[in-house]
């Protein structure tokens, strides 16, 4: 249990050092072009009209009740996951599978923040479930006025492929482990997109999370008992 307790501590520290840091990362050179890009596809999709177009499109092919395994996974899975790898690795002495858990967990945890701050000031009205008016170009710019549980992006989309994206960053030489990291990541993003959420905060999703996983992963690979 010694050696289980020393891990943990190593992996901790490792964690809330790194994060501030990981997280202006998110925004610096390249990646705020990221950001910017996933702004501009989502005027696109919403002035296009290529957001109403899709939820008109999938509600007509799917039903709600379908997805809920996307739906209810991409909420706890992002918790679950990282957990069970850190108490399995703590428990077991096994350093690497405890440091994949707090990488991805630090993922996770940067993707639900990063996501929670642009839905807090962006406001953006999510999907009914049956189609009705087109409430897809509705905005409420502001701080807190449309809650930072729906709207853009989507927090399960960027969860999700913040995580997936920090697997393959770590490991590289797995083509197994990366796909299915990746399978998972869309499935999660694709579901919402048919059911919760407009197909622009899908796409947005998905590039912001990806910068955190690339993010993350490179701050972890330096240090990671494999290496």
């Amino acid at each position: 249990m010694h050696g289980g307790n020393l891990i943990y501590s190593i992996c901790l520290n490792n964690f809330f050092s790194t994060l501030p840091h990981n997280l202006l990362g998110c925004f610096k050179g390249r990646f705020i072009f990221c950001h910017l890009a996933a702004i501009v596809l989502t005027i696109v999709c919403v002035l296009s009209g290529s957001d109403w177009f899709y939820f008109r499109a999938m509600r007509g092919l799917v039903a709600l009740h379908w997805w809920q395994p996307a739906l209810w996974g991409g909420m706890f899975l992002p918790v679950l996951v990282p957990a069970t790898f850190i108490i399995s690795g703590s428990i077991g002495s096994h350093k690497r599978m405890s440091w994949l858990g707090w990488a991805i967990g630090q993922a996770a945890l940067l993707g639900w923040m990063i996501s929670s701050v642009y839905k807090c000031f962006t406001g953006r009205a999510h999907p009914e479930h049956k189609v009705g008016e087109d409430i897809s170009q509705v905005f409420k710019f502001g701080f807190d006025r449309g809650g930072v549980f729906w709207g853009w992006p989507s927090s399960h989309t960027t969860v999700a492929f913040a995580m997936a994206v920090t697997v393959v960053m770590l490991f590289p030489k797995r083509p197994l482990l990366k796909w299915l990291a990746l399978a998972y990541a869309f499935y999660i993003g694709i579901c919402v997109s048919m059911t919760i959420h407009w197909f622009s905060d899908f796409a947005a999703g998905a590039m912001i999370g990806s910068v955190v996983g690339v993010v993350v992963g490179r701050s972890f690979r330096p240090q990671s008992p494999s290496n």
